[in-house]
């Protein structure tokens, strides 16, 4: 996938109510939000893409999911970075400018920033301005001496990195397991995109969710108190309130569930019945038990994301997991740039 191959419109600067200083804004508009949804539920297999998730009320249910004892990835990851975060940042190394892909609240990043060996700066990328800013704020004050600069964006789509760090070497830090959000041929595009981004001599800390119990994988996306369920509804429920939709949300029923042939989670929305429902001014025809495919989380092997990686433009330099090896958090470096 080559990057920013089209000119990138000029960033538009947020308030400042919570966040004092200018914030660069790449967000999807409205008109983007609305073509993605009509042109996925008009497939014969219809399907949303995830990171409309995220607006402000999606972003505060997934801090939920986040805490909920059934889902293993962020308290595993989370032990993870307080174990090795130390030589983490010996790894990236010093006076780096960190560029972190969908930052939300930025939990993680307070112990990487902990141990980072005198950054230039901080970008945090969202999707979600609310969020981002919010997120900004609380690291502020914090590293009260540490150059922060959001920028509100769809880390998939165009969007510059602002000025600011005096050319610093880049290393992209993306926590959680978000790339296995990605189809396989959509992974390895997004990682060739990273490697452009960070550029020769750049690094990725990126965190990768491992292959496990299938029952595990069930409950940490089918938690008792249905915070995942309302999380996968609330996207219906954007679409009504942003898009003139006419979902009922009682007629539509979280499904996940571990499809072991491909090796990862799927979540859907099931039609509890046959019915119609309009967005704006298109109908769409639902069976009884239709799906809308919302989202894939594929798990890894070491070795299979290792071969990601090479065939991505990255090595593996180092890895780092908990004892039960349910997940784990990587170091790639990028070399320099070979002239053919």
């Amino acid at each position: 996938m080559p990057h920013d191959p089209l000119p990138n419109p000029p960033p538009v600067l947020l308030g400042r109510e919570k966040f004092d200083a200018p914030v660069h804004d790449f967000g999807p508009e409205r008109d983007d939000f609305r073509a993605d949804v009509l042109r996925g539920l008009r497939q014969a297999r219809k399907q949303i893409p995830c990171k409309y998730f995220y607006d402000q009320r999606g972003s505060e249910l997934f801090d939920r999911i986040c805490k909920l004892p059934e889902y293993y990835p962020t308290r595993t990851e989370l032990g993870i970075m307080a174990r090795h975060a130390g030589d983490m940042a010996g790894a990236m190394g010093p006076r780096c400018r960190i560029v972190e892909y969908g930052s939300g609240s930025s939990i993680k990043t307070h112990v990487l920033l902990d141990h980072a060996q005198d950054p230039c700066s901080y970008v945090p990328l969202d999707i979600s301005r609310e969020h981002l800013l919010a997120a900004a704020a609380r690291l502020a004050a914090r590293f009260s001496g540490l150059n922060i600069l959001p920028v509100c964006a769809d880390y998939t789509s165009r969007f510059t990195l602002p000025d600011g760090d005096g050319g610093a070497r880049t290393i992209i830090y993306f926590p959680g397991s978000t790339i296995g959000n990605f189809e396989p041929h959509e992974a390895r595009a997004f990682l060739q995109a990273a490697a452009d981004r960070a550029g020769a001599g750049g690094g990725l800390l990126i965190g990768v969710d491992l292959k496990k119990d299938p029952a595990a994988l069930h409950a940490a996306y089918n938690d008792a108190a249905g915070v995942t369920a309302a999380f996968n509804l609330n996207l219906l429920a954007r679409i009504n309130r942003e898009l003139d939709g006419d979902f009922d949300l009682e007629q539509f029923a979280h499904y996940a569930f571990y499809n072991p042939r491909l090796g990862r989670i799927e979540m859907h929305l099931l039609s509890r019945r046959a019915q119609t429902v309009s967005v704006g001014d298109e109908r769409f025809d639902f069976r009884e038990g239709e799906a809308i495919f919302t989202e894939s989380s594929y798990k890894y092997t070491l070795d299979q994301f290792a071969s990601l990686a090479s065939a991505s433009g990255w090595k593996v330099e180092k890895v780092w997991t908990d004892e039960g090896r349910l997940f784990s958090v990587q170091y790639l470096s990028r070399g320099p740039i070979r002239e053919t």
